[in-house]
């Protein structure tokens, strides 16, 4: 089995062609300008510096990435960012307790990651009072999910709970059906792969309402109640994760339903900015 450890500040590009994938490559620690360029010997100049010294000179003057010093990207502590370890070729998330985990078609969740901290919401769900794995999320998303619920209930909108918390191996039963009803090519566009699915971080959840008969589907934007939810989520700390016109960016359809827990700051700048969380990794800081 091989095993690289690496620290990642990367957002990930998929489904897109190379120039889509271009500006988020240089995030990579191991293909960085820096590692590109890196050499165990240095050359003389005419004035008798060497090139290491020169660049540093230059650098002082003009920046190669303006962007990095704009101070008004906003700013994340190092332990939101993934810590990634390279195992048989897939990059697996050391700290999956993280909130702000990127998880998506390039970062996966370890395969035995299962949140210790799972309670099941006191919202409505579409299943009833049923006690099932996919009524549970993580304390911090329970209660977030609560309040966005009852934020919603004052403006006359009734949302329900559909799927929250879903384990690898349910995510692999999930998967392996759809392939079997639509072909692995037109799956890997609407289902994770098993250890690549937001909802095994107990972080997301799926929402509907009664006016869609409690389903998962595009007409959820239409209505009421996503409408609300697409202009009000981000005050409760939940970001719509896959937009529409975002979808060479996140790899996967527009789901108006789905919804992701990363805390009320970074939520809000995601939702001022029009970010993905992709977008996002590639422009914050890290401090």
């Amino acid at each position: 089995m091989k095993k690289i450890m690496i620290s990642t500040v990367v957002a990930s590009v998929i489904l897109g062609g190379c120039s889509q994938l271009d500006p988020y490559l240089d995030k990579i620690p191991f293909l960085s300008n820096a590692d590109h360029n890196g050499s165990e010997t240095t050359n003389e100049n005419d004035n008798g510096k060497n090139d290491e010294e020169v660049n540093n000179e230059e650098s002082a003057e003009t920046s190669t990435n303006p962007a990095e010093k704009d101070s008004n990207n906003p700013v994340l502590e190092a332990a939101f960012f993934n810590d990634i370890e390279v195992v048989d070729d897939m990059n697996v998330i050391q700290n999956p307790k993280n909130v702000m985990a990127l998880v998506n078609k390039q970062f996966s969740l370890p395969s035995d990651y299962i949140p210790n901290d799972l309670v099941r919401p006191n919202v409505a769900f579409s299943f009833g009072d049923e006690d099932i794995e996919k009524s549970y999320l993580r304390k911090e998303a329970a209660d977030a999910l609560k309040e966005m619920f009852e934020g919603a209930k004052a403006a006359s909108i009734d949302l329900f709970a559909v799927s929250g918390y879903r384990s690898y191996d349910r995510q692999e039963t999930v998967f392996n059906a759809e392939v079997t009803r639509v072909g692995e090519e037109k799956a890997v566009q609407v289902v994770a792969i098993p250890g690549s699915s937001e909802h095994q971080t107990g972080l997301s959840m799926d929402i509907s309402s009664s006016s869609v008969n409690y389903g998962l589907t595009e007409e959820f934007e239409k209505v009421p109640e996503g409408k609300w939810l697409a202009e009000n989520a981000h005050k409760y700390g939940f970001v719509l994760r896959y937009p529409k016109g975002k979808e060479s960016i996140t790899g996967y359809q527009f789901e108006p339903w789905h919804f992701r827990f990363v805390g009320k700051e970074a939520a809000t700048v995601m939702f001022d900015k029009d970010w993905t969380l992709e977008e996002y990794f590639d422009i914050v800081e890290k401090i």
